[in-house]
């Protein structure tokens, strides 16, 4: 816990130490729930904590009058459900899942009246039945949160989460010229963002905008 009248650690330097200390030992996703149980206690600041959308997320939704109504909706890695509350007030029926049980608590009690079912689920094991299950599926920076070594497994077990004739928005950080690529984060190069059209996909558009945020990210907008 935080001793009385300090203030928390600034999350960001606690999940670079946290996902280093994970691959370490050969556990590169563990460091998700041990980051958002050190926000609920105070001992850091609360990882990826904020109430409004994803810009570029809801910037694509509000561009193309994006409704949902009679479809279903998934939200990978949905962390505490902000992306995940945006989905279902678009008409979705809106499934949501993050590893961390701590981030899904911590969201089922920030948004006691949701429509949203949130599960702790693992990406690498989801449901036989989400196979291809879901017209539109968001992912918000789950790829660049993990290894490079896993990128075309991550890309590919979210890519196999759209269903026929649906869409996948995938926002991701830009990797930039002076960044060599070691992470964490690690960021993608347009290479890397054209890894979706590999697992079955067809590009919509994808455009790097820094606009909107604090680092320039990609929006790629996919469908199958």
């Amino acid at each position: 816990m935080t001793r009385q009248g300090s203030e928390p650690r600034r999350w960001q330097q606690e999940a670079d130490r946290l996902a280093q200390a994970s691959i370490e030992r050969g556990d590169p996703t563990s460091w998700f729930e041990e980051l958002y149980a050190a926000g609920e206690s105070g001992e850091v600041t609360m990882a990826w904590d904020h109430d409004d959308p994803q810009p570029l997320l809801a910037a694509w939704s509000r561009e193309h009058g994006v409704r949902g109504e009679g479809r279903r909706a998934v939200v990978v890695g949905c962390g505490l459900g902000a992306d995940a509350e945006h989905v279902a007030s678009l008409g979705f029926e809106t499934t949501a899942f993050d590893l961390s049980p701590t981030a899904i608590r911590t969201a089922r009690r920030r948004h006691p009246d949701t429509q949203v079912v949130y599960l702790t689920a693992d990406l690498f094991d989801l449901p036989q039945d989400w196979h291809r299950a879901f017209d539109l599926v968001v992912d918000v920076y789950t790829v660049q949160a993990l290894p490079r070594d896993l990128r075309d497994r991550t890309v590919g077990a979210i890519a196999d989460l759209v269903a026929p004739g649906g869409t996948l928005v995938a926002v991701q950080g830009v990797l930039q010229p002076d960044d060599d690529g070691s992470g964490p984060p690690w960021l993608l190069t347009a290479e890397d963002v054209s890894l979706f059209a590999s697992h079955g996909l067809s590009e919509v558009e994808v455009v790097a905008d820094g606009s909107l945020t604090d680092y320039p990210c990609w929006r790629a907008v996919l469908t199958r």
